[in-house]
């Protein structure tokens, strides 16, 4: 699995809001069911309200590449104060960080 990926679950994991910002890009883009999000306050404040903010927890079921170069659809089951459940997360990668990542 990409590095930045793997930085997605483990800062997540570990709890590092600022570590968690870091892996995306300055103009990430973040679509979390239709909510949109941008550049690392965007991320930042979803973070706080949807991720660590709400103690999630990843578990890595399974990751593979998407049909577009840079891209990975990695399946996670969430658990934490928030959403509690297992799905897809589809990454874009570019320059060893995460610019986009939606959830569906």
């Amino acid at each position: 699995m990409p590095e930045p990926i793997q930085r997605f679950i483990d800062t997540t994991n570990d709890g590092d809001s600022r570590g968690f910002v870091d892996t995306f890009t300055d103009d990430a883009y973040l679509n979390d069911w239709g909510r949109e999000f941008h550049g690392h306050a965007g991320v930042r404040s979803w973070d706080s309200t949807d991720n660590i903010g709400v103690k999630s927890h990843f578990e890595l079921v399974d990751a593979r590449e998407g049909s577009q170069p840079g891209t990975w659809i990695v399946t996670l089951t969430v658990t934490g104060d928030g959403f509690n459940g297992t799905g897809p997360m589809e990454f874009q990668l570019r320059d060893g960080r995460i610019a986009s990542l939606r959830i569906s």
